[in-house]
């Protein structure tokens, strides 16, 4: 699979944040660029500048002509303008997505790196396709819907949420990624257990590749100090640097998406925090062999199994080793 382009949502949260800085260095308020322009409401550049509408190339060369901004500058904002307003070439890499599978497709596409925490499920990026019909199922009766068609539903959600994981596999630049999944993702709770041991052998599979680190939080292991994760969460760094990191809180109806820096920052310690306390990657795939063999016999490629290191061997802070 090609290298994904960056979404349209994606170009437009750039492009907003670019005429955002255009307009302060030019010490305009947004009252004197809708006069400037001649715009008939104010709200339209807050929603430009936000990323929140599409973006029509006519309005933004106004903008740039405001601003006095030429050269390559002007190029780079004009191929992304266009790139913010076609959706429907993008939507084409995507043609199963639900809505809500879309957003976080959208993040996903054009991204370096991504890191996940997962209390309770396993991250949608890793799920096999029963343990993901498995949980849309599990969730139906919260959808109250009586024109909806729960067969085709169904199917369509697992696909989509199938077609967003050829990301970690595709053949050029796939995205470094990163999750913490709490081992009550993975216990008698998560499903039946012949769903549950073919999560966890997927798991492990994925464990090896090269741009996926997956670490295994046990629920005896403390986290800094006495530290307790409010909620899961997804933190995404794009390609291109100039395009705003974001942070994803996943909620049982909504998601919330932010870019405020101050956020992310604090997400991200939270992570470090997880990784120090969790097993580390190799000690995750030995805990991973071991607990789906102890679900149904051992799994093949018994040579690369192993102990998991007891928590209380380990570093709390660094995950290192310990003598007894």
């Amino acid at each position: 699979m090609p290298a994904a382009q960056p979404s349209p949502i994606l170009r437009r949260r750039r492009l907003g944040v670019e005429l955002r800085k255009l307009r302060e260095s030019a010490k305009l308020t947004g009252d004197q660029v809708i006069e400037a322009v001649g715009w008939a409401s104010a709200s339209k550049l807050s929603r430009l500048e936000n990323g929140r509408s599409r973006p029509d190339l006519r309005d933004v060369l106004d903008l740039l002509d405001l601003y006095k901004v030429t050269g390559p500058l002007r190029d780079e904002l004009t191929a992304i303008t266009g790139e913010a307003g076609d959706i429907r070439s993008w939507l084409r890499s995507y043609p199963v997505m639900t809505p809500r599978q879309r957003g976080y497709a959208e993040l996903e596409a054009g991204c370096a790196e991504i890191r996940e925490y997962s209390p309770v499920i396993v991250p949608g990026l890793l799920q096999t396709k029963a343990y993901v019909k498995l949980r849309i199922l599990s969730s139906r009766q919260l959808v109250n819907d009586p024109d909806r068609d729960d067969t085709e539903d169904t199917d369509t959600e697992v696909a989509a949420r199938l077609a967003r994981q050829s990301l970690l596999t595709r053949d050029v630049e796939p995205p470094h990624y990163s999750a913490v999944i709490e081992e009550a993702a993975l216990g008698v709770r998560a499903g039946p257990r012949d769903v549950v041991r073919a999560q966890l052998i997927q798991l492990r599979k994925l464990a090896m590749l090269p741009n996926v680190t997956l670490q295994v939080l046990l629920a005896e292991q403390t986290i800094a100090d006495w530290y307790l994760p409010h909620t899961a969460f997804s933190l995404y760094r794009f390609a291109e640097p100039q395009d705003p990191e974001t942070l994803a809180i996943e909620g049982l109806s909504t998601n919330l998406m932010l870019t405020d820096q101050d956020e992310i920052s604090t997400y991200s310690v939270v992570f470090e925090w997880l990784q120090d306390s969790a097993l580390s990657p190799e000690e995750t795939l030995s805990w991973l062999a071991d607990e789906a063999g102890q679900r149904a016999g051992p799994i093949r490629n018994s040579a690369a199994r192993g102990s998991a290191v007891p928590p209380a061997q380990r570093s709390r802070r660094t995950g290192r080793l310990t003598e007894q």
